[in-house]
């Protein structure tokens, strides 16, 4: 995946938002498949937009959200020297969380996110609107794209859900 920035004009409402949901609903419905969510930064909202879909537990399995290191350890196996390492803000590490996710429920696909909302968190090198996505299916290779979002904190989570949406749609029709 590339780096990506949104400007707030693109920032999706909750009518675009539902349209994704629903087409990622209806993509593992066709496939038979279940997913798994792994938030940090969005702090469930990808979660919740699936499962506002009547019936999603034919499709949903589980949503976790992991904001501390100790949580991303316990619930998803993220290695805590990588957390020291590269920080929860990281390739390394959203891909050990959608990893993880995976290996811990029987869904099919997985989809991660870390990242500063904001309005603080900014470290060197990772400013607000810095957000990490991994994507991966059973018995493949974890795919992870990192994005600069623009605006507040409502509009980056928002902005957030929707390219974590996107790109399960994407790895679901690869």
């Amino acid at each position: 995946m590339r780096d990506v920035s949104m400007s707030d004009s693109q920032v999706p409402g909750d009518a675009e938002l539902r349209v994704l949901a629903d087409s990622v609903a209806q993509t593992l419905i066709q496939r038979g498949q279940m997913l798994v969510t792994a938030e940090s930064c969005t702090g469930g909202w990808i979660a919740k937009t699936l499962t506002d879909i009547p019936g999603s537990s034919a499709w949903f399995e589980a949503g976790l959200v992991a904001y501390s290191y100790e949580a991303k350890e316990a619930l998803l196996g993220v290695n805590p020297h990588t957390l020291e390492r590269a920080g929860a803000v990281s390739q390394e590490t959203v891909i050990e969380m959608v990893s993880g996710a995976l290996a811990r429920y029987g869904a099919s696909v997985a989809v991660a996110v870390t990242g500063i909302a904001g309005p603080g968190g900014a470290t060197p090198g990772k400013p607000v609107g810095t957000v990490w996505i991994g994507w991966k299916r059973r018995g493949g290779y974890a795919r992870a794209g990192q994005f600069h979002f623009d605006g507040d904190r409502e509009t980056v989570r928002r902005q957030t859900v929707a390219a974590a949406l996107a790109g399960i749609q994407k790895i679901l029709t690869a």
